[in-house]
């Protein structure tokens, strides 16, 4: 049973970051902004500049996690005031200041990944939004666009070769379903160039830069994968999968989203078996039917990251992971993460669990950067996606209860 201060808590929060009141909102009021980093947000954010985050960072990996995935939480670097917009309504019109600002937002988005990717090492994940590159971007995905706009391609391009030059990875989150299937195109166009041999190298395995995101709530989700296996055995390139189950569902369009949670937990376990077992035909009956092959030339290069707060999924994947690890059967790599501040046991489980590293799929904390305000609404979307979860984990909540009031305790003795 979840506590009942679970949907007081995220009302307060959406209250907070949603408020057109200045004085409850953390960016325009000290004393807010103060209460909340030492409650809320020092829990479950990496900080708020380069310092913060290097340091949270670190601790991360000293206590055993393999790596860390990192994103900025600024939604939206294109906000036009009332005022401004009456006062240049003519230049709008006409387009011109319009295109500037628009370009200035996706200038301003590439800047703030590339100064992410700055805080990462070796084998860490940049995470990446499409539409945080502002109205260009959203106006761009919303039309369906099958390729991005020039501005946003030469942008993305540049953080995929940043990506690749530190041995980085970068995953491309999913967003509504207005904005998906566009989205997935951009990332097939990114995983055909960067998922791939080098003309220096091409007898090697592809190696996989970039991840696409599959929602498994999605009844299509498993068609959606299969027809990107196929292409990339029939072009020559690696598909990197990182697996949810869903970000959106108090958004997307009811039909599309299974009609039962057992469903998608089925859809996401299935999908997670099919890959690590190389069973590629299984995935879809139909769209990936052909992909099963004895010659492991004849399949595609696979990354599987299993983004899940699910501590069955994530157990079930592990298992069958070491499973054939041990035996000597072919595999694919698998790394499993979650949020900073959600499903610590289960994280932590993980990085404890005895046996060889090699043998062990990578253990991964998601972290997000940024000032209080932008990460309470990164928090929010997260803790309403994952509310179920988090009503399932009795045990963490009265642990982050009373780890919370402990801090409260400590700010009246300050």
């Amino acid at each position: 049973m979840a506590s009942p201060l679970l949907t007081p808590c995220l009302s307060l929060m959406k209250l907070l970051v949603d408020s057109p009141f200045k004085l409850l909102r953390p960016s325009s009021n000290a004393v807010m902004d103060y209460l909340l980093r030492r409650t809320i947000y020092d829990h479950f954010c990496a900080g708020t500049n380069e310092i913060e985050v290097r340091q949270t960072v670190r601790e991360m990996k000293r206590l055993g996690f393999k790596g860390v995935i990192l994103g900025y939480a600024r939604e939206s670097i294109a906000h036009v005031s009332q005022s401004s917009h009456q006062e240049t309504t003519a230049a709008v019109l006409q387009g011109q200041l319009q295109q500037a600002r628009w370009e200035q937002a996706v200038n301003e988005w590439k800047e703030g990944n590339l100064r992410t990717l700055k805080m990462l090492g070796e084998g860490d994940y940049l995470a990446v939004k499409f539409t945080g590159a502002g109205p260009l971007a959203v106006h761009s995905l919303t039309r369906n666009d099958p390729h991005p706009p020039p501005q946003i391609a030469s942008a993305i391009h540049e953080i995929c070769e940043a990506v690749a030059a530190q041995k980085s990875r970068l995953w491309i989150d999913a967003e509504q379903q207005v904005f998906q299937a566009a989205i997935d195109s951009w990332a097939v166009d990114l995983m055909r160039r960067f998922n791939r041999p080098s003309s220096e190298t091409p007898q090697k395995e592809p190696p996989i830069v970039v991840l696409n995101t599959y929602q498994a709530y999605l009844k299509r989700s498993a068609d959606i994968l299969a027809g990107h296996l196929r292409l990339a055995r029939q072009e020559g390139w690696g598909v990197g999968v990182k697996l949810v189950r869903g970000a959106y569902i108090a958004h997307d369009q009811r039909d599309r989203i299974w009609d039962t949670k057992e469903e998608t937990d089925a859809n996401y376990n299935g999908i997670v078996r099919a890959l690590i077992e190389n069973r590629f035909s299984s995935i879809s009956r139909g769209a990936g039917s052909e992909l099963r092959s004895e010659r492991p030339e004849d399949l595609p290069t696979v990354r599987l990251f299993v983004a899940s707060h699910n501590g069955e999924s994530v157990a079930k994947a592990c298992t069958l992971y070491q499973q054939r690890q041990r035996e000597g059967r072919r595999t694919i790599p698998v790394e499993v993460g979650q949020l900073q501040g959600m499903a610590d046991e289960v994280s932590l489980g993980m990085v404890a669990a005895g046996g060889h590293a090699e043998a062990k799929p990578g253990v991964f904390k998601c972290l997000a950067w940024g000032s209080t305000e932008e990460c309470l609404h990164f928090l929010l979307r997260r803790a309403v996606e994952n509310q179920s979860a988090m009503q399932r984990t009795r045990d963490t909540a009265q642990a982050l209860r009373g780890e919370a009031w402990r801090r409260m305790v400590a700010l009246m003795r300050v």
